[in-house]
């Protein structure tokens, strides 16, 4: 009897002991017996700790938009597993995936996969499959040890380096910026998308022989401080009067560069013509994403979950005035350093928003009154020049919490966690009133 997908996913969350094992010895092994270790395609690696969906995001729409044929792997996915594999911006079908599944279960015989491992032998052979021109994959944690780094990469981009999952990759920059730098190769381009770069960075790419290009240095966005159209250099090469990446917040810029200068290295920079396209349509979901009801009540989803990230979405929230109320509904995991995501956007201007705090399940899921301590929430009473703080038992909760007390002209802000964005984004859809 076939299994469905839902069953082929709790089986993968039980094939291997450990729910990570930093090793490529076993996906290699895997890998090898599906004839997939030298993919045909170009191959784009991305990693780093903040960025590297939108940067995925662009190359993906950049190279399409310029008649490429791309694979796309991201993790973790927001609402469906299919979010994780598209071919030509199409999210993989579930009868497919049970299919695929079945091969690559035939294939590992008596090698255990992570379930993170599994997904990334499966990606790689439905692109394998499709027999497409490009691949782009985002690296799951880390770099060195992930199970996507098997794949020598032709071009490989470390998009920032920041504060997180310090208990599996070092407590510091340059310990973290170490592992992230393994996706170089010698020979080959390795991109740093950032301005601030650990020295590690360097170390690394000298070490394996990279040719390392910085951002602020070998290429550059040269942004108006208004926004709108922006030049990109790199070296010699400029490009002006682009359009602004259609992904909000400043930093998008970056990103854009980023993305482009590791197009530009690999040899993949379209015509201009399909590059402006591709930056106008680019889309991701769960960053700084969007959403206006049909009552004048704007949603606005973002995962941030470190202190970089919320930085990030403060300046953004900062950009954007809002008339009414914001009322904000977190949701963060266990091993998060919640107290710093707190600062970055408990103070200031935000500092009279109205919260509620809720409590995300799993085994790594941190409890609502246990978040509203670490965000220094917990001692504040709903009174005149204070701000109210709910804490709820999940993430649906929170978001009717919200829309109760929500007015026209008021936001909704909903961030700390896929685990938080993609249960969200579910409810928003089903029973907030129409979005448009």
């Amino acid at each position: 009897m076939r299994r469905s997908l839902a069953e082929w996913l709790d089986w993968q969350q039980r094939v291997h002991p450990r729910t990570m094992d930093f090793t490529l010895d076993r996906v290699r092994v895997v890998l090898d017996r599906l004839g997939l270790l030298q993919p045909r395609a170009h191959v784009i690696t991305v990693g780093g700790t903040n960025g590297k969906g939108s940067v995925t995001a662009l190359l993906d729409a950049v190279l399409r938009a310029g008649g490429a044929r791309v694979g796309h792997y991201t993790s973790p996915h927001l609402v469906r597993y299919e979010e994780r594999i598209r071919i030509d911006a199409r999210e993989i079908e579930a009868a497919q995936l049970c299919d695929l599944f079945e091969r690559v279960e035939a294939a590992r015989g008596d090698v255990t996969l992570t379930f993170f491992e599994y997904a990334t032998v499966t990606a790689l052979l439905a692109f394998a499959d499709a027999k497409l021109d490009v691949l782009v994959l985002e690296v799951g944690l880390g770099g060195r040890l992930d199970a996507v780094n098997a794949i020598d990469p032709d071009v490989a981009v470390v998009v920032s380096i920041g504060l997180d999952h310090v208990e599996h990759l070092g407590p510091t920059p340059e310990h973290i910026g170490r592992e992230k730098a393994g996706i170089f190769r010698a020979g080959r381009p390795a991109i740093y998308g950032s301005r601030e770069m650990p020295c590690s960075i360097a170390e690394c790419a000298g070490a394996l022989g990279a040719r390392l290009e910085r951002f602020g240095q070998e290429f550059e966005a040269i942004v108006p401080d208004a926004g709108g159209a922006w030049t990109w250099r790199r070296g010699a090469q400029a490009l002006e009067g682009l359009p602004a990446p259609a992904l909000p917040g400043r930093v998008q810029y970056d990103n854009a560069a980023t993305a482009l200068a590791a197009l530009a290295a690999g040899g993949r920079l379209p015509p201009r013509a399909a590059l402006e396209r591709g930056l106008r349509e680019v889309t991701l979901a769960g960053r700084f994403q969007v959403l206006r009801a049909g009552n004048g009540v704007e949603w606005i989803l973002d995962v941030a979950h470190n202190e970089d990230s919320a930085k990030v979405l403060a300046a953004n929230l900062a950009a954007r005035p809002c008339a009414g109320r914001t009322w904000f509904v977190a949701g963060m995991l266990r091993d998060k350093d919640a107290a710093a995501v707190g600062r970055a956007l408990t103070g200031g201007a935000l500092a009279a928003s109205a919260w509620c705090l809720v409590t995300l399940g799993g085994e790594r899921g941190l409890e609502a009154t246990e978040l509203a301590r670490r965000f220094g929430l917990a001692a504040a009473v709903p009174s005149a020049g204070s701000a109210p703080v709910a804490t709820v038992t999940d993430v649906e909760s929170g978001c009717r919490w919200a829309a109760d007390r929500a007015h026209p002209g008021d936001r909704v802000v909903v961030f700390g966690s896929f685990h938080t964005v993609g249960p969200a984004l579910e409810w928003i859809r089903v029973h907030s009133p129409p979005l448009r």
